[in-house]
Formats: structure tokens, sequence, C-alpha cells
């Protein structure tokens, strides 16, 4: 019920601001822009894709090492769109993709671990790439005495970020399932599925935790790419202020992808972060000196990228399912003819 509410607000947040700003206003702005300019826009978008895409590729095990790039990909974008879509605070596509690497001879603690450590590099990613914001900011809005207000509250917000990040990897290396395990134990909560299946989960800590210790130049490569798929982010940003008219600068872009992550991510209990992420664009777009035509116009462009890429998303699962129906069935035949 709670979710709905969210959603609701969040549609009515869209809306208030649409009306208040005018949508003959913002129609005048974003059709000046044509089909060209939007395909254009959507080149950074394809590019994170595909860095993200060779960032986890490199956290997969041996099984997966002759799993082709293209299906790395469309599992990819097939579980992000569970991330998109649904409230579970952009983790619920991670068990889908290692779920459509297992229809691939992939071995289930290999996906599951693959996925972890890759989520891992990422959120680590993503907290230098807003790290990085905030420094741009408090040096480009250091005049600013409101704007500097935010960016302190934006460091206390990184620090907690930081802790929260070396919390996750520490837990990690003592053993986050079978942690999780026997805290529901400790509690007197019994999952039978998780209860059934204690060894997988032990195998799976093993795993996670010698990939760290005996894969470290992985760890970092994928680490590096997931911030330069971070940085494409910024692209994005700045690609869309110079369709808007600009003037488009490269460090005010970094510092607002940055911080357009960061708000995305602090709302994650949101439905798509719906009105939340919006305003803060729309906001984020006005301290660093653009109209608020251009901040809500920049905002609704970001938006028409995500259902684009939900489009695509939902394609690459149709797509999955029906491969991996098709692999079953064979080996359903092949078990028969073989008996």
């Amino acid at each position: 019920m709670l979710k709905v509410l969210l959603l609701c607000a969040g549609l009515l947040a869209i809306s208030f601001i649409v009306w208040h700003i005018g949508p003959g206003r913002i129609y005048d702005v974003a059709a000046q822009l044509g089909p060209v300019a939007l395909l254009v826009m959507l080149i950074p978008s394809v590019i994170m894709y595909v860095i993200e895409a060779f960032g986890w590729k490199v956290t997969l095990g041996p099984s997966a090492k002759d799993l082709p790039f293209w299906r790395v990909l469309a599992i990819k974008t097939a579980g992000e769109v569970v991330n998109m879509t649904t409230p579970a605070g952009y983790l619920g596509g991670e068990p889908l993709k290692a779920y459509l690497l297992t229809k691939y001879h992939v071995p289930s603690v290999e996906a599951f671990a693959s996925v972890v450590i890759a989520k891992t590099a990422k959120t680590i990613a993503e907290v230098l790439f807003i790290l990085l914001g905030v420094v741009l900011t408090f040096w480009t809005l250091s005049d600013d005495g409101s704007s500097g207000q935010k960016v302190l509250v934006a460091w206390l917000s990184v620090g907690l970020l930081l802790f929260g990040t070396a919390a996750f990897v520490f837990v990690q290396r003592l053993g986050l399932f079978m942690g999780v395990l026997e805290f529901l134990r400790k509690i007197g909560l019994t999952i039978r599925y998780l209860e059934a299946r204690e060894e997988q989960l032990r195998s799976l800590d093993r795993m996670i935790l010698g990939f760290y210790g005996h894969n470290r130049p992985a760890v970092y490569a994928s680490t590096g790419l997931f911030f330069l798929s971070w940085m494409a982010e910024a692209v994005e940003v700045y690609v869309f202020i110079w369709f808007l008219g600009g003037p488009a600068m490269a460090l005010p872009a970094i510092s607002i992808a940055a911080l357009s992550v960061f708000i995305k991510g602090t709302t994650f209990f949101i439905p798509g972060s719906l009105g939340a992420q919006d305003l803060g664009n729309l906001f984020l777009l006005q301290d660093f000196g653009y109209s608020e035509v251009a901040g809500v116009t920049f905002a609704l462009l970001r938006r028409f990228r995500e259902l684009v890429w939900i489009g695509t998303g939902l394609l690459c699962l149709a797509a999955l399912r029906g491969r991996a129906a098709g692999i079953q069935e064979s080996r359903t035949l092949d078990s028969g003819n073989g008996s």
C-alpha cells in the first residue's frame, strides 16, 4: 500500500511541475529536438550498458568464459528492467540475471557469485563517482552559500555511503549468505528454502571470498569499467544539455550526473524514483544556472531514455526465456532418447 501511495505521489509531483512550468513551453523545447537528436541522445546510454556488461563479464567464473558477450549484454539488459520497474531497491533484477545465466550451463553458485561481485564493484564505482561529483560541485559552486549547504549535506551522505559500502564488503569477507542464515536462526525465523540450501550458500560465500583473494586484478578491472560506465552517464548529461541549448560544460555535467545518481539511489524505496528523481534533476539544473524549462525537459528526456531501455529489456527477456525454454526442451528430449 505504501508503495502505491509513493507512486501516486510521484505522479502528482511530475504533473504539478509540468503544469506549473507550462506544458506548452516544455513541448516547444522538446519539439525542436527531432527524431535524430533523440537517437543521438541514446548513444551514451548504449555505451553505458555495453561497458557495464563488460564489467560484469570480468567477474564471471570459468563456466561462463565462453558465453558470448552479446548474450551477457542481453541478460544484463533483461535484469535491469526488473531493477527499474520494481520497488526492490535496484536489486530485484540481480537474482534474475543469475537465473538466466544458469540456463546457459553456468552453475548456480558461479552465477550468483558473479552477480554479487559485479554489484559490489558497481556500487564501489558509484560511490567514487558520487564523491567526484561532490568535489566538483563544491569547487564549482563554492561561492554560493545555499549551494554550499547542499554540498555539505551531500558530503555527509557520501560518508554514509562509503561506510555502508565498506561494511558490505566486510560482511562478504566474513560470509554474507551464511551470515544472513545464521542471523535468521538467531531471531527464530526459519526459511525452508534457505535451510535446504545451506551447503550451496556456504559454497557461494567461499567462491566470493576466493574471487576477492585470488582475482584482485579482475575486481579492479570490473570496478574501473563500472566507473567508466558512470562517466558515460555524465556524457549523457552533457549531450542532453547541449541539445537543449546549453551551455554544456564537462565538469558541471559530471557534477549533475553524479548528484542525480545520488538522488536516484537514496530514493530507491519509491518505484522508479518517480517524482523524486525528476524534481531532483530540475533543482540540480537550476542550481547550475539553467532555466526551469530546461530542467524539467531534461528530467523528461531521461524518463524517455528509461522507457526505451525498459522496452529493450522486455524484448531481451522474452527472447532469453524463449531460448531457455528451447534449451530445456532439447535437454528433455536428449535424456528421453538416452533412456
